[in-house]
């Protein structure tokens, strides 16, 4: 479903059309001295606004679709690591490697390294210099690092810390490091992608905002230019003034 931004900019733009169809309809008594709502010049904006907008409806498309293979990529992550640590437990390596292993692998699966804090832990006054809202719980700070980089950033380092461990030789070939490696680069490449669909998509917006509301050169300035001329040529009361006015071309927030 389109949101009610996009959908208000389509509005505008076909509003825009119904003042040109109206200034056709006008003949050769729409003749304006300003160039820029000639009717020319009001059907080549016209026709910009609509690419504009495609072209946001396309790089809408591409976002959407490298968010999805994103998150399709990374789903399994939280399970692989998992075997990961059971395979790395599995060997003759010290329980300083295990607990590097396993903080990493904490971070990537985004859990505690902690019980949650008891009830009345939760409830217990907070420490002089700390204020209390009463009857308020303290709220536990999350440490989750569920963010795309984050988990890219210790998958890496989890990488890189099993590659120099000569024990861990797993005969798994998805727990292998040249398969995890290979893992970390699909999933490098597919949150980049992401990065800039997302990019392009905020450049095709400022481009379509551009072409609808630039001052002086945009499609609301534009309108009002063209209302304010055809209220000269047959005055405020006229009907054909009125079938323009009541013709609503604004500016739409994100």
């Amino acid at each position: 479903m389109a949101s009610t931004s996009e959908t208000g900019h389509a509005k505008n733009v076909a509003n825009f059309d119904d003042l040109i169809s109206f200034v056709i309809g006008y003949g050769t008594d729409y003749n304006p001295s300003k160039a820029a709502i000639k009717l020319t010049a009001l059907q080549s904006l016209s026709a910009k606004a609509k690419t504009a907008i495609s072209e946001v409806h396309a790089a809408q498309s591409v976002n959407s679709n490298a968010k999805a293979a994103r998150e399709a990529a990374f789903e399994p992550l939280k399970r692989l690591v998992t075997r990961v640590m059971s395979a790395l437990k599995a060997t003759d390596t010290t329980s300083q490697v295990d607990d590097s292993a396993r903080t990493l692998v904490r971070k990537i699966r985004g859990t505690r390294a902690k019980h949650k804090k008891a009830k009345d832990e939760k409830t217990a006054p907070a420490p002089e210099g700390k204020e209390v809202r009463e009857g308020k719980e303290v709220k536990e700070i999350s440490v989750s690092q569920l963010s795309y980089d984050n988990r890219l950033d210790n998958f890496d380092k989890l990488v890189k810390l099993l590659d120099s461990i000569d024990l861990y030789a797993p005969n798994e070939a998805d727990l292998s490091v040249p398969a995890l490696e290979a893992l970390f680069a699909d999933l490098t490449a597919k949150n980049t992608a992401v990065v800039e669909a997302a990019t392009h998509l905020s450049n095709s917006r400022i481009a379509r905002d551009a072409v609808l509301y630039k001052p002086d050169t945009g499609m609301v300035d534009i309108s009002l230019a063209v209302k304010n001329y055809v209220k000269s040529l047959y005055g405020g009361t006229n009907p054909h003034y009125k079938q323009v006015s009541k013709l609503r071309i604004k500016k739409v927030l994100q």
